[in-house]
This record gives structure tokens, C-alpha cells and sequence, in this order.
């Protein structure tokens, strides 16, 4: 079992409350510590890098005591640690991410405007953290007019064939797991197909047979799936394989589910930084349930495709 804790960053505001309730029960699932984090936004001489430790006083950081409170009347919480420090929010949270299995976070803190429907640090921390990052979103997105692919309890994630996210499978299969809830993976792929080729500005349609198309998606999507399925055997998933926008799909299929789960782009060759990639960035910002964004496993963890 993983030791490390689950850290829920909590600032005061009604989305932070939201992550932290989120937070507790995933530390208690896990069997594991719950770190609350207050992180102030430090000043404008000091490092933008690192949290530094608020100085003696004579009574805590008013924040976690309001944290404190509020987990007080929840029952039977499993331990919980403390920390509170001024710094860079996202720089100091994903500095504390090397030494976590989950951070959580609302969408939105206190500061910014409050029309956004995703904050910068949220943003910056699903980016940038080391581990996977959980962000708790407002009520009152869901659509009435959007009905769930498949209705009931169940976890949702997505898979793009082209580029699998070996991570972010076994992410959605071990929450599947612990939540004993079917797992949804949604496999969207581009319809009708298009090509670059053609005058400039001209989109040419591809001629091809659509259900030779969905079937060689559904067979690579159980492909992926076989490795995961054989480690996880009480899970129920299916690949929804559907045509259509992949951001679309699954922000339509996140209606009504407990957790959606993305994987974060991978770093390359032409561009080193991390990225979120478009699909992910869209989940973030209009998905009614709580995301999980994934970072890619290191190299040496990641699966050989060439291996039998």
C-alpha cells in the first residue's frame, strides 16, 4: 500500500471545503494520511520557488483552523497533518507533489476573477505536479440536455488509440477498483476523416469506411485495455467507441460520474516543457465531475509495445 499522503491544498474558499471533503475520502479509501496545505501567496522580494515556513506565533494559521473545524465534525477521520507556509501557490504545491500519491485542489481559490472557471494555479498545478492531481470543480455544470453515455456510478477516461496513456489506464482502473464502480473509457475518433492535402485553406474529406474505422478503434482500444483488465479483474470496463470531438465525448460522458480521468500531455522533442494538452485543458474547464489529471509514467516505468 502507498504511504505517501493525499494532500488537499485549502485556502478557505467554499471550492477549497469541496476538495478538502473530496481529499478525506480519498485519503480514507487509500488507507493513508491527509495533509492539509495553506499556501499564502508570498511576497514580492521572496523565491517564487519554494514554500517558506511561516514564522512563531503564539496561534496557528487562522486558515487551517478553519480546516480544523470543518474536519472536526466529519466522522472518524483518519489522521491529519498540518502545514501552512508562504509562497508561490503552484510552485509550492507541486514542489510538495514529489512526496504525495494525490493532490486536490477546488478549481478556483479566492483570488482572480470570479467568472473563471478555472483558476491559474489549479491550471498550473495539474500542469506542473509530479504526481496526479485531482481538481474539484463548482456545482452547476452539468446540462441537462447532455445525457451520460452510460448512466449510473462509474468512473470515466479517455483513450486515444493514436497515442495510448498507459498512466492514466492504470490510474482509472485502480479509482475503478477501490470505488467498486465500472470503469467508462471513451475512444472517440476524428469522423468524417480529413486531409491536409489540397489548395491552401482546403479541407479534403478521406474516403473511408466508417465502421472499418470504429472497428479497428475498438480493437485497438481492448488491446490497451487487455494488460489492465488482467491486473484489475473485478473491474467492469467498457470502451465506448464513438465518433466525434474526444473533448466533447468526454465532457458529455462526465455527467453523473464520480471521476474522469486524463492523462497530461507528454513532453516532446520540439517543445520540453510540460504541456496540457487541448483535450485535457477542455475536460478541465467544463467537466461537472472531479478530474484527474495524469502525468505520463517515467520512461523506465512505461510499458514496452513491442514486449509480448
Amino acid at each position: 500500500m502507498d504511504t505517501l499522503p493525499v494532500i488537499a491544498a485549502f485556502d478557505g474558499s467554499d471550492d477549497s471545503v469541496r476538495a478538502l471533503d473530496w481529499a478525506l475520502d480519498a485519503a480514507r479509501r487509500r488507507g493513508t494520511t491527509l495533509r492539509v496545505v495553506h499556501v499564502r501567496q508570498y511576497a514580492a522580494w521572496a523565491p517564487a520557488g519554494i514554500m517558506l515556513p511561516l514564522p512563531p506565533a503564539g496561534q496557528e494559521d487562522p486558515v487551517l483552523g478553519e480546516a480544523r473545524t470543518h474536519l472536526a465534525e466529519r466522522p472518524a477521520p483518519p489522521a491529519v497533518k498540518y502545514t501552512a507556509g508562504d509562497g508561490a501557490p503552484s510552485a509550492a504545491l507541486c514542489e510538495l507533489s514529489a512526496e504525495a500519491q494525490l493532490l486536490v485542489l477546488g478549481s478556483r481559490g479566492r483570488g482572480g476573477f470570479a467568472s473563471l472557471l478555472l483558476g491559474s494555479n489549479s491550471l498550473s498545478t495539474a500542469r506542473d505536479a509530479e504526481c496526479p492531481v485531482v481538481v474539484v470543480p463548482r456545482p452547476g455544470r452539468e446540462q441537462e440536455d447532455v445525457p451520460a453515455a452510460e448512466p449510473g456510478p462509474r468512473v470515466v477516461v479517455g483513450l486515444n488509440v493514436d497515442s495510448p496513456d498507459d498512466a492514466a489506464l492504470g490510474f482509472a482502473f485502480a479509482e475503478a477498483a477501490a470505488r467498486d464502480v465500472r470503469l467508462q473509457v471513451v475512444a472517440a475518433y476524428p469522423w468524417p476523416l480529413h486531409s491536409g492535402a489540397g489548395a491552401p485553406g482546403e479541407v479534403v474529406s478521406v474516403m473511408a469506411d466508417q465502421e472499418a474505422v470504429e472497428h479497428e478503434t475498438r480493437v485497438l482500444a481492448d488491446g490497451f485495455l487487455a494488460p489492465h483488465r488482467a491486473r484489475h479483474p473485478g473491474v467492469r470496463a467498457r470502451a465506448y467507441v464513438t465518433p466525434g470531438d474526444a473533448a466533447g465525448r468526454l465532457v458529455a460522458a462526465a455527467h453523473g460520474a464520480e471521476l474522469t480521468v486524463v492523462g497530461r500531455h507528454r513532453r516532446r522533442l520540439l517543445a520540453p516543457a510540460r504541456m496540457i494538452g487541448s483535450v485535457t485543458q477542455a475536460v478541465l474547464l467544463h467537466a461537472p465531475s472531479p478530474i484527474a489529471v495524469v502525468p505520463p509514467a517515467p520512461p523506465e516505468e512505461r510499458s514496452d509495445p513491442a514486449a509480448p
